[in-house]
């Protein structure tokens, strides 16, 4: 029998890359092609499809994608390849002999088109009320080779029922193009494997075990499928006109508070090229939009870190002073809902490894509900909590049971990226136009610590910020260069760094009720690592269960989406390593602009424990409301 995984790619690695010499003597060398009477030098097993583009090729494609393995299964990027009875796709041809190549001849031409009118042929719907209309793959391909009426037929009613079981994530298969893309993103990009081609001929369709609906299977609500789906048949459930009419009622007080990542991205939707930071625009065009508040997630990311990081020095206290061995080491964040689920589902033995401080979306909600409305003097059944994030998995944690210490459901709606850009849209209102203005108060602060969330590696670094100035008394200015702890950062799938504490200062005030003095770790050496992509997550968990050198680190990081939160399945579409790359970059100049960069030094965060959380970080009031419990957590929840 064929196995059917010997062509799968190590885990790990990113299966569309062929490494190419840098040294044209390396080994491979190169080799000379010819496309399109035009003589060209690639390195040797460069594709057809990677040489074209080099050189300024168009190549039209559908199931390819930067992020994602070969699969040569649409057929769009074919070409003619002199010698060759049949054209080749060009995606998947590794180029290893001297070879002529066509790209728009009239037979290349014509298979391209006979393959989109077949594609349509099986697409059922139409453009205008589709979620991806202007932004459709299938579409472009359609206008670019003249498709205006079906060649070959069309589907007149819908074959499959929409799954909308999930919290986060629709699921249309009459939409579906059977590209794989989505297929190949769950199994080789994050490694959960939820979805597969299922049935033959006309019959295949894209499904889940045993054709369970989302919400019944292993689906960690990541959203990385809909980011790579070229048309409609994954999006994410859209609560926007929810909001709209929350909006509108005179009786809500309507508050948003908004993420760090999407306002790196947004601009893309208003045709901004990727790494334009639109934050007190979107802050102008949200109160335009009818919202009473908007307030900065960045405020609760600098409050999970003083929490995060008082639980992760008493868990060290506790081990190394007081031997306690029943303290789960390393800790891990909790932050992501898409790593944590996946936890829950793969690794359910380590749950109590995470950190029990809520995500800062849900930290916030909390907040609002209590402290917010106190000051305020508002009813908290009246206030409406809104999250604009960059993630379609923070829906599915909002409405997670456990996720009510207000009282109320902390947060009502979680927004995704573009969720929010239509609705800007909609209101008439485009962004670059927008004047700034800043969040309102009493949350207005908030450090870059809280920005740089958004980036793989950005909570370690946050965290290390804050606790290497507890510890040691030293500014972080003075241990990192521009207080940028760059072992953390980068786009590595697993980062690891080790900081040796050679001395000790005193115990600062807002956590000497817990700790008499650092003594204890003098002389240690703290150990971190990050991972970003539950692929990541994976190597790092196994490691750990097989007692390596993970499992000797203190703190451990894990996003579940590549590149982190910039990366999210809310974000703008399309995206790949470039496009995160560029979101990256706007959040680090937005943090190094920014004169507060470090948590622990938010006013706005000392002013919320001497005024609400009296019993200071990891107390009675600060556990009931910022932090969640394991035995509701470890627990799966449909």
């Amino acid at each position: 029998m064929e196995d059917k995984n010997k062509n799968r790619v190590p885990l790990g690695q990113k299966p569309h890359i062929v490494e190419k010499p840098k040294d044209p003597s390396g080994i491979g060398g190169t080799i000379t092609v010819e496309i399109n009477e035009k003589k060209v030098t690639v390195p040797m097993g460069t594709t057809i499809l990677e040489a074209c583009r080099e050189n300024q090729i168009h190549i039209p494609t559908l199931c390819y994608h930067d992020d994602l393995c070969f699969a040569g299964v649409c057929r769009l990027c074919v070409v003619e390849v002199e010698g060759m009875a049949t054209l080749a796709a060009a995606c998947a041809f590794p180029i290893t002999a001297p070879i002529k190549i066509k790209t728009s001849s009239p037979k290349v031409r014509r298979a391209r088109k006979h393959v989109i009118d077949l594609l349509l042929s099986e697409h059922y719907g139409e453009c205008y009320s589709c979620i991806r209309n202007n932004n459709c793959e299938l579409q472009s391909l359609a206008k670019e080779y003249g498709v205006t009426d079906y060649t070959f037929g069309h589907i007149e009613k819908k074959r499959y029922e929409i799954d909308d079981s999930s919290f986060s994530i629709i699921r249309d298969l009459d939409k579906c193009v059977l590209c794989k893309r989505c297929v190949r993103t769950c199994i080789d990009l994050q490694e959960v494997g939820v979805l597969e081609a299922i049935g033959r001929g006309h019959e295949t369709h894209i499904g889940t075990f045993l054709d369970k609906p989302l919400a019944d299977v292993i689906c960690i609500n990541c959203g990385q499928c809909i980011n790579r789906c070229p048309t409609g048949a994954l999006h994410e459930k859209e609560i926007s006109n929810e909001i709209w009419e929350a909006i509108d009622d005179p009786t809500k007080h309507v508050v948003i508070q908004t993420a760090p990542s999407p306002r790196a991205a947004i601009g893309e939707e208003f045709g901004l090229e990727p790494g334009h930071s639109m934050t007190f625009k979107m802050n102008t065009a949200l109160k335009r939009i009818g919202f009473d508040a908007v307030f900065d997630t960045n405020f609760t990311a600098d409050l999970t870190i003083i929490e995060e990081g008082t639980e992760l020095l008493m868990r060290l206290y506790k081990a190394l002073v007081n031997k306690d061995e029943s303290v789960k080491l390393p800790q891990f964040t909790s932050c992501s809902p898409g790593w944590v689920k996946y936890l829950e589902h793969f690794y359910p033995e380590y749950v109590e490894h995470l950190s029990s401080a809520k995500s800062p979306q849900q930290m916030f909600g909390a907040l609002l509900k209590t402290y917010y409305a106190k000051k305020l003097k508002l009813d908290p059944s009246k206030i409406v909590s809104c999250a604009v994030m960059p993630c379609s998995a923070k829906k599915f944690e909002c409405n997670r049971p456990e996720m009510n210490d207000s009282g109320y459901q902390d947060v009502d709606y979680g927004l995704t990226t573009r969720e929010l850009a239509k609705m800007i849209k909609e209101a008439g209102i485009h962004l670059p136009e927008m004047p700034d203005s800043h969040f309102d108060n009493p949350f207005g602060d908030a450090s870059g610590a809280g920005l740089i969330f958004g980036a793989t590696g950005g909570v370690m670094e946050a965290a290390i910020r804050s606790v290497i100035e507890f510890i040691t008394g030293d500014k972080a200015e003075e241990i990192f260069e521009g207080m940028n702890v760059m072992p953390v950062r980068g786009f590595d799938g697993i980062k690891y760094a080790e900081i040796k504490i050679d001395h000790v200062g005193p115990v600062p005030d807002l956590i000497k009720h817990l700790v008499p003095n650092w003594d204890w770790v003098k002389g240690a050496t703290l150990k971190v690592a990050v991972a970003h992509g539950t692929a990541n997550a994976k190597k790092v968990m196994d490691d750990i269960r097989a007692g390596g050198k993970f499992s000797q680190c203190h703190f451990i990081e894990f996003m579940a989406c590549p590149g982190g939160c910039l990366g999210g399945g809310g974000q703008p579409i399309p995206t790949n390593e470039e496009i995160r790359k560029k979101r990256a970059q706007a959040i680090y100049a937005e943090d190094a602009g920014l004169e507060l960069r470090k948590s622990h030094e938010n006013p706005s965060i000392i002013q919320t424990y001497k005024e609400f959380l009296t019993d200071g970080p990891c107390g009675h009031i600060a556990h009931k409301l910022l932090h969640t419990h394991y035995t509701v957590r470890g627990k799966y929840i449909a």
